[in-house]
């Protein structure tokens, strides 16, 4: 009877464990992101995102701004994320993916990426103006303002396993 008992105990003591990490996506860095997310017929994302100013966000600050968490946190991925949760990230990378999409460690493959609502129950954020708001907002003492329709179809891309 009590074997029975513990053997119930264990088993919801593993559930619950796993559970309670299942959460703990981690930042992996556009690097990672690149392997699918490059591919000439579905517009060089990856690229676009290089060459663009959010993959170049930290070229823009100056002085001690590279190194002000007030800064880092809207121009570096890494400056608003749990350390914890950084696996591959690195302050260079600017804006990554990730900042608009989520951390990408358990959604990355392409097999999860197939499945748009496997894909968001393992972290995908689909960006919306709230998103880019976090970061394009009065706070910043560069603000210009934001026009979020106006801007998110200038960073409109393709998923790249969409036929």
């Amino acid at each position: 009877m009590n074997y029975k008992k513990l053997v119930l105990f264990m088993g919801v003591v593993v559930f619950l464990g796993t559970t309670a990490f299942a959460q703990d996506f981690k930042y992996i860095g556009a690097a990672k992101c690149k392997m699918c997310h490059n591919k000439a017929d579905k517009g060089e994302i990856y690229n676009v995102w290089a060459a663009r100013p959010h993959a170049n966000a930290m070229e823009s600050l100056q002085g001690d701004e590279a190194t002000n968490p007030k800064c880092l946190k809207c121009h570096a991925t890494i400056g608003h994320v749990d350390p914890s949760l950084v696996a591959t990230l690195k302050v260079k990378d600017g804006v990554s993916c990730e900042s608009c999409h989520g951390p990408g460690s358990a959604y990355k493959s392409a097999t999860v990426m197939k499945k748009q609502e496997l894909s968001l129950a393992k972290g995908l954020i689909i960006p919306t103006e709230e998103v880019c708001l976090k970061c394009h907002n009065d706070e910043s003492p560069h603000f210009k303002g934001f026009n979020f329709a106006e801007y998110a179809a200038k960073i409109v891309h393709d998923n790249p396993l969409t036929e």
